[in-house]
């Protein structure tokens, strides 16, 4: 008794071993790439025509327009923010903080903060604005 089989297409490509490597490929980008934390406030930023980009490994302090200063997403007072940076700096190997200010935050409290986070051990201090053209 002969049993009537079903005839595969002579070059048929598995597809299996494609969608295994897609995968493969999505999750070791996904892993490997790092991710900018940013707080959603709305700041407008100065402006700057000789801009550099800043780094990401870099501890964020910001200042809304109602002079609020925030490190890690977290309400920081005046005399706490030293101390704070100071904490934080200690696992942090290339010691740089970068202050994200409104553009409406006066000059004297930026100075300030500047001032709080080198008091801090901030061996680098940028100031963070958008490029214009």
């Amino acid at each position: 008794m002969k049993f009537n089989r079903p005839k595969k297409p002579p070059h048929a490509i598995d597809m299996g071993p494609l969608i295994d490597m897609v995968f493969i490929l999505l999750i070791f980008f996904a892993v490997s790439s790092t991710f900018t934390k940013d707080m959603q406030l709305e700041l407008q930023r100065p402006s700057a025509k000789s801009a550099a980009l800043a780094s990401t490994k870099a501890i964020r302090v910001f200042i809304d327009r109602t002079q609020r200063v925030f490190v890690d997403e977290q309400p920081v007072k005046a005399w706490m923010l030293q101390s704070r940076v100071r904490d934080m700096l200690t696992s942090a190997p290339d010691r740089k903080v970068l202050v994200v200010a409104d553009r409406l935050v006066p000059a004297e409290r930026l100075i300030e903060v500047v001032d709080q986070c080198r008091l801090g051990g901030a061996a680098e201090v940028g100031v963070a604005t958008e490029t214009s053209l």
